[in-house]
Protein backbone atom coordinates (compact mmCIF):
# COMPACT_ATOMS: atom_id res chain seq x y z
CA UNK A 1 0.00 0.00 0.00
CA UNK A 2 1.52 3.31 -1.12
CA UNK A 3 1.79 6.67 1.16
CA UNK A 4 -1.27 8.24 1.50
CA UNK A 5 0.10 11.52 0.13
CA UNK A 6 2.85 12.13 -2.46
CA UNK A 7 2.92 15.40 -0.68
CA UNK A 8 5.74 15.82 1.95
CA UNK A 9 4.56 15.60 5.70
CA UNK A 10 6.26 17.09 8.23
CA UNK A 11 6.16 16.54 11.74
CA UNK A 12 8.63 19.66 13.12
CA UNK A 13 11.63 19.72 10.65
CA UNK A 14 11.47 15.48 10.41
CA UNK A 15 9.63 14.27 7.35
CA UNK A 16 7.40 11.23 8.05
CA UNK A 17 5.26 10.69 5.17
CA UNK A 18 5.57 7.01 5.24
CA UNK A 19 4.65 6.98 9.31
CA UNK A 20 1.76 8.74 8.61
CA UNK A 21 -1.68 6.51 8.36
CA UNK A 22 -4.24 8.97 8.43
CA UNK A 23 -5.14 12.50 6.98
CA UNK A 24 -7.97 15.09 7.09
CA UNK A 25 -8.18 18.64 5.80
CA UNK A 26 -5.99 19.65 8.48
CA UNK A 27 -4.66 17.09 11.07
CA UNK A 28 -2.67 13.70 10.40
CA UNK A 29 -1.98 11.03 12.50
CA UNK A 30 1.41 8.80 12.77
CA UNK A 31 2.69 5.58 14.61
CA UNK A 32 5.02 6.75 16.98
CA UNK A 33 9.77 5.97 16.91
CA UNK A 34 9.48 4.90 20.25
CA UNK A 35 5.81 4.43 21.80
CA UNK A 36 5.54 4.28 25.55
CA UNK A 37 2.87 1.25 25.23
CA UNK A 38 1.62 -1.06 22.38
CA UNK A 39 -0.21 1.27 19.42
CA UNK A 40 0.76 4.32 21.17
CA UNK A 41 -0.10 7.37 18.09
CA UNK A 42 0.40 11.10 17.60
CA UNK A 43 -1.71 13.20 15.86
CA UNK A 44 -0.71 16.49 14.55
CA UNK A 45 -1.89 19.66 12.38
CA UNK A 46 -0.65 19.47 9.14
CA UNK A 47 0.38 23.07 9.94
CA UNK A 48 3.56 23.60 11.93
CA UNK A 49 2.04 25.14 14.70
CA UNK A 50 3.81 25.18 18.15
CA UNK A 51 1.21 25.72 20.92
CA UNK A 52 -2.38 24.61 20.82
CA UNK A 53 -3.28 28.30 20.99
CA UNK A 54 -1.37 29.07 17.85
CA UNK A 55 -4.70 26.56 15.80
CA UNK A 56 -7.42 28.84 14.09
CA UNK A 57 -11.10 27.19 14.92
CA UNK A 58 -11.33 25.04 11.80
CA UNK A 59 -7.86 23.64 12.96
CA UNK A 60 -8.77 23.15 16.17
CA UNK A 61 -11.78 21.28 15.52
CA UNK A 62 -10.54 19.05 13.08
CA UNK A 63 -7.45 18.42 15.36
CA UNK A 64 -9.71 16.83 18.32
CA UNK A 65 -12.29 15.57 15.70
CA UNK A 66 -9.06 13.31 14.50
CA UNK A 67 -7.86 12.32 18.19
CA UNK A 68 -11.49 11.40 18.91
CA UNK A 69 -11.50 9.30 15.55
CA UNK A 70 -8.32 7.48 15.89
CA UNK A 71 -8.68 6.91 19.47
CA UNK A 72 -11.69 5.06 18.66
CA UNK A 73 -9.48 3.09 16.55
CA UNK A 74 -6.28 2.60 18.24
CA UNK A 75 -8.54 1.02 21.45
CA UNK A 76 -10.10 -0.90 19.24
CA UNK A 77 -6.94 -2.53 17.12
CA UNK A 78 -5.12 -2.86 20.38
CA UNK A 79 -7.88 -3.84 22.37
CA UNK A 80 -7.68 -1.52 25.09
CA UNK A 81 -10.03 -0.47 27.77
CA UNK A 82 -8.93 3.30 28.13
CA UNK A 83 -6.74 5.48 26.24
CA UNK A 84 -4.69 8.35 27.68
CA UNK A 85 -4.47 11.34 25.93
CA UNK A 86 -2.11 13.98 26.18
CA UNK A 87 -0.71 17.12 25.03
CA UNK A 88 2.65 18.54 25.83
CA UNK A 89 2.00 22.50 24.91
CA UNK A 90 5.16 24.00 25.09
CA UNK A 91 8.97 23.31 26.09
CA UNK A 92 8.48 23.40 29.92
CA UNK A 93 5.71 21.09 29.40
CA UNK A 94 7.62 18.44 28.03
CA UNK A 95 7.35 19.24 24.27
CA UNK A 96 10.44 18.10 22.32
CA UNK A 97 9.32 18.50 18.91
CA UNK A 98 7.72 21.82 18.11
CA UNK A 99 4.98 20.79 16.31
CA UNK A 100 1.94 20.46 18.64
CA UNK A 101 0.99 16.92 18.50
CA UNK A 102 -1.10 14.92 20.73
CA UNK A 103 -0.53 11.37 22.69
CA UNK A 104 -2.43 8.63 22.22
CA UNK A 105 -1.86 5.63 24.10
CA UNK A 106 -4.33 2.46 24.20
CA UNK A 107 -4.43 1.57 27.99
CA UNK A 108 -5.26 -2.18 29.53
CA UNK A 109 -5.82 -2.56 33.29
CA UNK A 110 -2.86 -3.26 35.15
CA UNK A 111 -0.48 -2.59 32.53
CA UNK A 112 1.84 -0.24 34.46
CA UNK A 113 1.37 -2.35 37.71
CA UNK A 114 5.37 -3.34 37.91
CA UNK A 115 5.93 0.35 36.78
CA UNK A 116 4.25 1.91 39.57
CA UNK A 117 0.80 1.93 38.42
CA UNK A 118 -1.76 3.75 35.83
CA UNK A 119 0.17 7.18 36.58
CA UNK A 120 3.48 5.70 35.55
CA UNK A 121 2.85 6.99 32.11
CA UNK A 122 3.22 10.78 33.23
CA UNK A 123 6.67 9.98 34.11
CA UNK A 124 7.36 7.90 30.91
CA UNK A 125 6.28 11.06 28.76
CA UNK A 126 7.96 13.43 30.56
CA UNK A 127 11.42 10.94 31.08
CA UNK A 128 14.14 9.97 28.33
CA UNK A 129 11.73 7.75 26.98
CA UNK A 130 8.47 9.95 25.99
CA UNK A 131 11.29 12.19 24.28
CA UNK A 132 10.27 12.18 20.56
CA UNK A 133 12.27 14.76 18.88
CA UNK A 134 15.26 13.03 20.35
CA UNK A 135 14.59 9.57 18.58
CA UNK A 136 13.30 11.08 15.34
CA UNK A 137 16.85 13.15 15.47
CA UNK A 138 19.09 10.00 16.38
CA UNK A 139 16.93 8.04 13.40
CA UNK A 140 17.73 10.32 10.84
CA UNK A 141 21.26 10.35 10.99
CA UNK A 142 20.79 6.96 9.80
CA UNK A 143 23.11 5.19 12.22
CA UNK A 144 23.59 2.11 12.00
CA UNK A 145 22.39 1.22 15.79
CA UNK A 146 20.65 3.34 18.33
CA UNK A 147 22.44 3.62 21.86
CA UNK A 148 21.06 1.64 24.49
CA UNK A 149 18.35 3.58 26.67
CA UNK A 150 18.89 2.16 30.64
CA UNK A 151 18.94 -1.45 29.53
CA UNK A 152 15.22 -0.81 28.87
CA UNK A 153 13.03 -3.79 26.44
CA UNK A 154 11.45 -0.66 24.33
CA UNK A 155 13.67 -0.06 21.10
CA UNK A 156 13.47 2.87 18.38
CA UNK A 157 11.86 1.30 15.82
CA UNK A 158 13.10 0.84 11.72
CA UNK A 159 11.50 2.83 9.23
CA UNK A 160 10.28 -0.13 7.69
CA UNK A 161 8.22 -0.99 10.85
CA UNK A 162 6.62 1.75 11.21
CA UNK A 163 5.99 2.33 7.81
CA UNK A 164 4.36 -1.39 8.02
CA UNK A 165 2.31 -0.16 11.04
CA UNK A 166 1.35 2.81 9.44
CA UNK A 167 -0.37 1.48 6.37
CA UNK A 168 -2.06 -1.35 8.62
CA UNK A 169 -3.54 1.26 11.02
CA UNK A 170 -4.58 3.09 7.33
CA UNK A 171 -6.51 0.34 6.51
CA UNK A 172 -8.09 -0.07 9.78
CA UNK A 173 -8.92 3.80 9.32
CA UNK A 174 -10.97 3.11 6.30
CA UNK A 175 -12.70 -0.16 7.56
CA UNK A 176 -13.66 1.67 10.63
CA UNK A 177 -14.96 5.35 8.67
CA UNK A 178 -16.99 2.19 6.95
CA UNK A 179 -18.57 1.04 9.57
Amino acid sequence: MPPLTSSPIYFGNFLVTPQVFHKTAHSFALVNIKPLLPGHVLVSPLRAAKRLSDLNHAEITDLFLTVQQVGRMVERVYGASSLNIAIQDGPAAGQSVPHLHTHIIPRHKSDLDEQGGSDAIYGMLEGEDGDVGRHLWENSRKRPQFPKVDDSSRKPRTESEMSEEAQRLAQEMMTYQHL
